[in-house]
């Protein structure tokens, strides 16, 4: 396969694990798979120019390396990402992507150094392998990052799951919790300010996984196969992230099954449409206490709020 160059100092023994795997400790995104060893911040001298002072100085920025899906020994997708948490990505990936509908229908996972690039090949059970070979051969042309593995439009405005009978409540504190536990909980942004970060809070428990990467699609679905390895289900908790909501992670929420979507950033129309026919609560431009609701409101308790509209 063509892997792009330029990425140094990875030391990527082979590893290969066995599902369905055990209870995992969930925070945070450094943690990275046994014997697996990748460099996920690279240090860069700079020149800064600050209160018209200029001097150099050393700053750690992320490393972002092509990742490559292999199912069945043949690629599938090639993303730029951050290179930790691929098993939780690998998982997450082929849940929000439609090849599995649980963890258990993958029976192993191979992380290889495959030039200057990582090559993660998934086994799945029979009968997935035998599904994804008959979906390769309609597929019309080659896959990229966000919307992966897809070949028509129709395919791009898929319907997701509908979320509607999932019961949940949250305060406005919550919601402000959710999003303050998730700007602490991020090492890897705190180090290089250059990555996005998604995590999973359960009312009444808090903020119980975070994974990190360069790409926000990445990130929500690292965090997916956080989840579902640990043995959680997506209704349990609710989706918090840094980044802006597109469309394709309100599907990816949904898919997972949370009933709640909470952003620091505002959504588009499509993902706003999206939500509303998923039954999905959309909040955006949560800061600090201040946060919008663009969809199924009925979720969010506004007990003692002055109501001005």
């Amino acid at each position: 396969m063509t892997i792009l160059t330029g990425i140094k100092n990875m030391e990527v023994p082979a590893l290969k694990r066995q599902f369905p795997a055990q209870r995992m400790p969930f925070m945070s995104t450094t943690d990275q798979s046994p014997n697996v060893r990748v460099a996920t911040t690279v240090a860069v001298p700079q020149t800064i120019r600050r209160d018209g002072v200029v001097r150099t100085a050393v700053r750690s920025v992320p490393e972002e390396v092509p990742i490559a899906f292999s199912y069945g020994g043949s690629s599938h997708a090639v993303m730029m990402g951050t290179p930790a948490d691929l098993e939780d990505f690998a998982t997450g990936f082929s849940l929000t992507e439609g090849i599995i509908s649980s963890p258990a229908e993958i029976e192993s996972i191979e992380v290889l150094q495959e030039g200057d690039g990582l090559d993660v090949q998934v086994t799945l059970a029979e009968d997935k392998e035998d599904a994804l070979r008959a979906r390769r051969r309609h597929m019309a042309g080659p896959v990229g990052c966000g919307l992966c593995g897809i070949e028509s439009i129709e395919q791009a405005m898929r319907p997701v799951p509908n979320v509607s009978a999932v019961e949940m409540v949250l305060s406005a504190g919550d919601i402000a919790t959710a999003s303050a536990a998730l700007n602490g909980a991020q090492p890897l942004h705190a180090q290089t300010r250059a990555v996005h970060g998604a995590g999973f809070f359960i009312p009444g428990e808090g903020l119980i996984a975070v994974r990190e990467d360069v790409g926000r699609h990445n990130a929500l679905d690292k965090l997916s196969g956080a989840v579902l390895r640990a043995g959680h289900h997506g209704r349990d908790g609710v989706v918090v992230v840094t980044s802006r909501i597109s469309v394709e992670m309100v599907q990816k929420a949904a898919i997972l099954g949370s009933p709640v979507l909470i952003a620091i950033s505002a959504p588009t129309a499509l993902a706003i449409r999206t939500a509303e026919a998923a039954g999905m609560t959309l909040v955006a431009l949560s800061r600090g206490e201040d946060f919008e609701v663009f969809s199924h409101p009925k979720r969010i308790r506004f007990e003692g709020e002055a109501d001005v509209s």
